[in-house]
């Protein structure tokens, strides 16, 4: 069992930054940040794997958010910069102990665990 807690939400306005911090009650081979913004899916939008030998990250996000873990600290980041209104959501946080590398999103499903979630609010 893996335990996930989640903080460091909020309300910034556009074009400002934020960091999430999720921390585990033991080290998974897979983490991954979630988000699902009201009435929308929810979609995998960062992920580190194998201690950040590879990571993945959605077009949504990329070149703007940044995961990261601290491994003697059972924690993983998501650092968001120059953030939009279209990124309010809640971000969970999920890991997942084994599973095979995918260059694509992978689904809810697939992990094992998940944090409680988050809220992030942009405002213009």
């Amino acid at each position: 069992q893996v335990q996930l807690v989640e903080s460091g939400g909020g309300s910034v306005q556009a074009g400002g930054s934020l960091s999430l911090s999720c921390v585990a009650s033991k080290n998974a081979y897979v983490m991954g940040w979630f988000r699902q913004a009201p009435g929308k899916e929810r979609e995998e939008i960062a992920r580190e794997f194998d201690a950040g030998s590879r990571t993945y990250y959605a077009d949504s996000v990329k070149g703007r958010f940044t995961i990261s873990g601290d491994n003697a600290k059972n924690t993983v980041y998501l650092q968001m910069n120059s953030l939009k209104p279209e990124d309010t959501a809640v971000y969970y946080c999920a890991a997942q102990e084994g599973i095979r590398w995918r260059s694509g999103p992978l689904l809810w499903d697939e992990y094992n665990y998940w944090g409680q979630g988050t809220q992030v609010t942009v405002f213009s």
